[in-house]
């Protein structure tokens, strides 16, 4: 089976955007961007890379946003550094793009992964968000407390235990192209994918040296840290209420996160919006972009 590897300017997408390598938190991070006026970073969740926000780039551009989407640390053309996949470490390298790329406050948008660190942001970094919108992910605190009790979420949390053995998740994230991942993106969500060559361009920037491995460190960190101090320390600090709006979106037939298990109304003691999408699974912006731009252009000019 074929294990090639891809160049991390496989990750360079072209388009009406502009790349740029940021340094920031001790590494250097890539960043597709487009427009002026406030800004508004795109974290992407996993499977994925910043080209998931492609769609959705232009929309906040053309509305008056200066609209960035960066690879998170791992993935894409950013460093892939052999440690540092913690909330932490991940907020810390999010405020520092943010920081670099000149802007004191900035509305966060995330999908997956990206929403854990989009929820963690005003926690994490103070004054410097001023709204947050969060995609297909559960507020971190109501997750763990619902985790010995709810057998959606344990068995969301079963599903991560594949993922802690050595070398083999990472081979085969990386065989056959991607296939893995390709598989993921059509089990997870309501597309068929049919017309799209999205699924392959995903599924071969796995192949690029290092992001299959950086990719799961931090599945691995969520289900380690469970019982040590920092997976503790993560979950108390979480439990302070958030003080500015928030958005949140999640598809009805979410396969990861339960809808009745994600809202995150009660650690928000700002204006919340719940919007829940019918037929549509885990990736949102990809299923439904049109109802995803409407619902954060709403939202964020109502700021």
């Amino acid at each position: 089976m074929s294990t090639l590897r891809a160049e991390p300017s496989l990750a360079l997408r072209p388009g009406p955007w502009e790349h740029r390598m940021v340094a920031a938190n001790g590494a250097r991070f890539h960043v597709a961007e487009m427009g002026e006026g406030p800004m508004v970073v795109l974290l992407h969740g996993f499977p994925q890379f910043w080209w998931a926000w492609r769609v959705v780039l232009p929309a906040l551009a053309e509305a008056g946003y200066r609209a960035v989407a960066m690879d998170l640390r791992g993935y894409g053309a950013s460093d892939k550094p052999p440690r540092g996949y913690d909330p932490f470490t991940l907020t810390g390298d999010v405020a520092g793009v943010v920081r670099s790329l000149g802007a004191q406050q900035v509305d966060v948008v995330g999908h997956g992964l990206g929403g854990m660190l989009a929820w963690s942001m005003p926690v994490l970094a103070g004054d410097m968000v001023r709204s947050v919108a969060v995609l297909s992910a559960a507020h971190p605190r109501a997750q763990r407390a619902v985790l010995p009790r709810e057998a959606t979420a344990l068995a969301s949390c079963l599903r991560a235990l594949p993922l802690q053995l050595p070398l083999l998740p990472e081979r085969r994230l990386r065989r056959d192209s991607g296939a893995a991942v390709v598989a993921m993106l059509r089990e997870w969500s309501q597309l068929d994918w049919a017309d799209s060559q999205a699924p392959a361009v995903f599924g071969e920037a796995f192949t690029i040296p290092a992001v299959a491995h950086c990719a799961l460190e931090f599945h691995r960190w969520a289900f380690r840290s469970l019982p040590r101090t920092d997976g503790r320390r993560y979950a108390a600090v979480m439990a302070t209420p958030m003080s500015v709006p928030v958005l949140q979106l999640h598809g009805a037939r979410d396969p990861l996160v339960a809808p009745e298990l994600a809202g995150g109304a009660r650690y928000v003691s700002a204006d919340y919006r719940w919007r829940l999408l019918e037929q549509v699974g885990h990736f949102p912006h990809e299923e439904a972009p049109s109802r995803v731009i409407a619902e954060l252009l709403d939202f964020l000019g109502s700021r």
